[in-house]
């Protein structure tokens, strides 16, 4: 039986759990995770219909894009915020986050949960241009989040613009991310 109720709580946390990477460089009132993911869910709504896929040179589905942006960190909902300088092999974590996710699945125990759990795993192997557009995103939010910081706040988040820097695959995100390091404060530049 579906357990639409405990889907909607586990989802609520999400509302409350702070990103890890901001608490740990002191940012006052840090975004949560779901911030994060409805930011990116509407980098997908803002694109072309005719944005081309980086591997194929297809258009991309807009629509896949938005639903693996709202569910790509659902499994920190269970597990938490990890970042890459915590002490936590990439296969720990992905162990850790892929139970969450089946627990997930199995609270809703419905083709929505299949096509959540589906949507995931398609983001976490990156072999589709629609993941490796996410991906895209999710770096890009990012960076984005720490110019944003770096303005209000003062501080100087210059290891995360370095953990991205190069590794932007689509054209889109590329141009942005090079607008975004222009905009930062002189002062924080590299």
């Amino acid at each position: 039986m579906s357990s639409l109720l405990e889907f909607y709580k586990i989802c609520g946390l999400l509302k409350t759990t702070k990103r890890t990477g901001w608490v740990n460089n002191g940012i006052h009132l840090p975004e949560s995770i779901s911030d994060h993911m409805y930011r990116m869910s509407l980098f997908g709504m803002s694109l072309d219909s005719n944005t081309k896929g980086v591997n194929s040179g297809l258009p991309i589905d807009r629509t896949k894009c938005i639903k693996m942006a709202l569910v790509h960190d659902l499994g920190e909902s269970i597990v938490g915020d990890f970042t890459p300088y915590d002490k936590i092999s990439k296969e720990e974590k992905f162990k850790l986050e892929q139970d969450a996710m089946i627990k997930i699945k199995d609270t809703l125990n419905n083709e929505s949960g299949i096509e959540i759990y589906n949507l995931w795993l398609e983001y976490e192997e990156a072999k589709t241009d629609e993941a490796l557009l996410v991906k895209d995103f999710d770096k890009f939010e990012m960076i984005l989040q720490a110019l944003e910081y770096e303005k209000a706040q003062g501080k100087d988040l210059q290891s995360f613009f370095d953990s991205t820097r190069g590794k932007f695959l689509h054209p889109i995100f590329k141009e942005l991310a090079i607008k975004v390091e222009q905009e930062r404060p002189k002062n924080n530049k590299a």
